[in-house]
């Protein structure tokens, strides 16, 4: 083959490839709003057992305090793109949730999980829904009564979650038994394979008050970092986030979000009715007195 004839493949052979990559960088750079658009289905990730946040009721249905915060969120994506929304819900675990944003599987995590620096350098939160700090439940009959009697304890907590690393900084020289999910984690502590369950103190407190004996339980008094709980999507969408933040801050300040509160802290919630009374704490109202996307680390 002559000089020319192999450089004219040549050429042609690169604007073929050329022409291949506006189609695929296009697809790739869809984000997760227009994919909603395209689809008209926003995908909601929820968790099996984060009483009152988001759980199964007695039909296996996914209900909770972020449950609804995410319905109203639908509701308003659809708004915006003037068309009705379907939504899907898709389970997701504290070691999978991360994941599941990133890679697109889920456009909104509706659970209860911790707004932090390190996250943040993967997924985008709105504004906290939720303030909580880290704490430890015992069996009634325990002699734990206090941080200093966990040294050489066992204790369990949640795969995933901020407790598994906080616990590692505290340095109390215990064994920590990791669990799949918090309701695993709670009947280790039951069936005494542990004696310490390291938590936040709502999911404790709602664990404890679904068990049928919660009075075997108690939880200790010193707390440990307080973080904020949002909802959780991509970081690559500058525009899903304005109007997530948005409606947030709207719900807050007209008052709904107290009202959903209510519903699930301080009533009787499915599937067995029990109630929390949990009030909304003073640092969460004033929160909510100025709402914004800031959260401790």
């Amino acid at each position: 083959m002559s000089l020319s004839r192999t450089l004219f493949a040549l050429a042609a052979a690169f604007g073929v490839l050329i022409a291949g990559l506006p189609a695929q960088s296009a697809q790739a750079a869809e984000t997760s709003l227009q994919r909603m658009a395209r689809t008209g289905t926003v995908v909601i990730g929820y968790r099996e057992s984060s009483i009152p946040f988001s759980y199964l009721d007695e039909s296996k249905r996914p209900v909770g305090y972020s449950i609804d915060l995410c319905r109203r969120l639908v509701g308003a994506i659809g708004k915006q793109l003037k068309r009705e929304m379907k939504t899907e819900m898709r389970l997701v675990t504290s070691a999978n949730r991360l994941d599941a944003v990133v890679n697109g599987q889920v456009d909104l995590e509706c659970g209860s999980t911790t707004n932090n620096a390190e996250r943040r350098a993967r997924v985008a939160f709105t504004v906290p829904h939720f303030l909580t700090a880290a704490r430890f439940m015992v069996r009634a009959d325990s002699p734990i009564k206090g941080h200093i009697d966990l040294h050489r304890a066992v204790v369990v907590t949640t795969r995933g979650t901020t407790a598994e690393t906080l616990f590692r900084q505290l340095n109390l020289q215990s064994r920590l038994e990791i669990a799949p999910d918090h309701a695993a984690a709670f009947a280790m502590l039951a069936a005494g394979k542990a004696d310490a369950f390291m938590m936040d103190d709502i999911l404790l407190a709602s664990l404890r008050a679904a068990a049928p004996d919660p009075e075997r339980y108690r939880i200790l008094d010193e707390t440990y970092r307080v973080e904020a709980l949002a909802i959780m999507f991509s970081r690559d969408d500058p525009e899903l986030k304005a109007l997530v933040d948005r409606e947030m801050k709207r719900l807050i300040l007209d008052g709904e979000v107290e009202t959903i509160y209510r519903q699930w802290f301080e009533r009787p919630i499915p599937p067995n009715g029990i109630n929390l009374r949990w009030p909304i704490g003073r640092l969460l109202r004033n929160s909510f007195r100025y709402p914004s996307d800031w959260a401790p680390d």
